[in-house]
């Protein structure tokens, strides 16, 4: 388990389950992608029902994430259809980040230890982490699930509902997941460009804590997809470049800089 000292994140320790209140915001935990190059938070685009963001290969990103709520809540981050703490292929039981009420926070990268993370980073489909290691069916896609943290029961408290079977609760949260999974499936057959690579590391403290899932099913699960932004102007996401058509004397300017890599 890991907090980070700035700003207070910390990786769940499952424990046991208790019925709590819903969290009052609907949506309590905002996701959002942010180019550690250009500083700019990516702007979101809304098509046939999902987020899609352009990102810049080479380029560093961190997920953003801002608790909307007074309450801790717990996340579970996907990144390319792989947790962004343990590696594994992401499922919502897992470990993720604790935010504090009100927290906002930015994750660079893969976890790796207590200590230190290998930056996100934008580069190509057959180089990100997914693909490398044999899971490429995911790689475009950034998802957390939010869980509500338990709260201790009243000592005279009447008996809880009792809580629908487990199986049942993710089979919900499994169609929750799936959803935008296969509205998004055709415009992935377009050839996703963009993946998230294992970058360079650096520095990012940690620490343990402890919490307490309020139920087995999320209350929250939300994906953003990303891509280059010519792949996203083909498929019509995002507007396409235009160019003046009027003639003109001398369209040049001064002497650009060389393209990266240039000799």
């Amino acid at each position: 388990m890991y907090r980070f000292p700035a700003c207070l994140l910390a990786i769940l320790a499952l424990c046991g389950f208790r019925p709590a209140p819903p969290l009052p915001p609907p949506m309590p935990v905002a996701l959002s992608l942010v180019d550690r190059d250009s500083g700019e938070e990516a702007t979101p685009y809304l098509h046939r029902g999902q987020q899609w963001v352009a990102g810049t290969p080479g380029h560093r990103y961190a997920v953003r994430l801002r608790n909307l709520s007074g309450e801790r809540v717990l996340v579970v981050l996907s990144v390319d259809g792989v947790n962004a703490i343990s590696g594994q292929t992401a499922a919502p039981d897992q470990a993720g980040y604790v935010l504090e009420p009100w927290q906002d926070s930015e994750i660079t990268g893969w976890r790796k230890s207590s200590a230190e993370v290998a930056q996100f980073v934008f580069t190509d489909r057959g180089d990100s982490y997914a693909s490398r290691t044999g899971r490429p069916a995911d790689v475009g896609v950034v998802g957390i699930a939010v869980f509500a943290e338990a709260r201790p029961l009243p000592i005279a408290a009447a008996p809880a509902p009792r809580p629908a079977p487990l199986r049942a609760q993710d089979a919900r949260a499994g169609r929750a997941m799936d959803a935008p999974a296969s509205a998004a499936a055709a415009a992935g057959r377009e050839r996703q460009q963009l993946g998230t690579g294992h970058g360079g590391r650096e520095a990012s403290a940690s620490h343990a804590t402890v919490f307490e899932r309020a139920s087995h099913a999320p209350i929250q699960v939300t994906q953003v997809r990303y891509d280059t932004r010519a792949r996203l102007a083909r498929l019509g996401i995002v507007p396409g470049q235009r160019r003046d058509s009027t003639p003109r004397a001398f369209p040049g300017g001064f002497v650009p800089d060389p393209p990266p890599r240039w000799r």
